[in-house]
């Protein structure tokens, strides 16, 4: 069956990444919640998107206890996603302030996710593929998923080669070969990020593992029983 995967938890009713969000999703039928965590100056794990704060203050410059009130450290949000799934975005960009080669994050959470036991409910994905590298390394336990725009020639490859099982493309770069490509290697695929009630029932159709969107009470009510 397709999982709801609430992009940032109910994004369109409360602000994203947020508890109040997280909550929000279990209310509107989400079976996971997709989120994003960096790390912050001091070693906390910030349940944040962008890596420069409102304020204009970076992430990684911040220490955990003075970030805005509305951010989330990784346990209280695992908490608030109680009774749900957890996708873990690791943010970790070459091109963002505070960008580390050694992606030293991917550790932190791991810390956190074996120490609250959490384990089964979690899964953890990037854009960048030494931060689930180093999440299978450290817990192969834990399900990891690599992060894409398009599902190219050399992606089930490279997923097969480093032990990653899930992959997470953009929906609008995925059609149903590329599924059944993906069907073939034995990945899963979890698609990012549709909001469209008839692409959704679609990609259940096709098999899909999972959609993440914005509007889970919607997605919910498309899918029906298909869910």
């Amino acid at each position: 069956m397709t999982k709801i995967i609430a992009h940032r938890g109910a994004s369109r009713v409360e602000r994203e990444n947020t508890l109040e969000a997280f909550r929000a999703a279990r209310r509107l039928g989400a079976d996971m919640v997709e989120l994003d965590v960096r790390l912050t100056a001091d070693g906390g794990l910030a349940v944040h998107h962008d890596a420069v704060l409102p304020d204009g203050r970076p992430v990684a410059a911040v220490a955990a206890d003075s970030l805005p009130v509305h951010v989330p450290l990784l346990g209280a949000a695992l908490d608030a996603c109680d009774g749900m799934g957890v996708n873990i975005e690791i943010k970790n960009g070459p091109d963002e302030v505070g960008y580390d080669a050694e992606a030293a994050v991917a550790d932190s959470v791991v810390e956190v996710v074996l120490g609250r036991g959490d384990v089964e409910r979690v899964l953890v994905s990037s854009f960048d593929l030494v931060a689930i590298d180093s999440v299978r390394r450290a817990e192969a336990r834990i399900e990891t998923a690599w992060l894409v725009m398009v599902i190219g020639r050399t992606t089930l490859g490279t997923l097969a080669e480093h032990g990653h099982s899930t992959v997470h493309p953009w929906h609008g770069s995925t059609n149903e070969d590329v599924l059944d490509r993906c069907r073939r290697a034995g990945v899963r695929v979890n698609v990012w990020t549709c909001d469209e009630p008839d692409l959704i029932r679609q990609f259940a159709r096709w098999g899909v593992a999972g959609i993440c969107t914005n509007v889970p009470d919607l997605a919910r009510q498309a899918l029906g029983d298909e869910a």
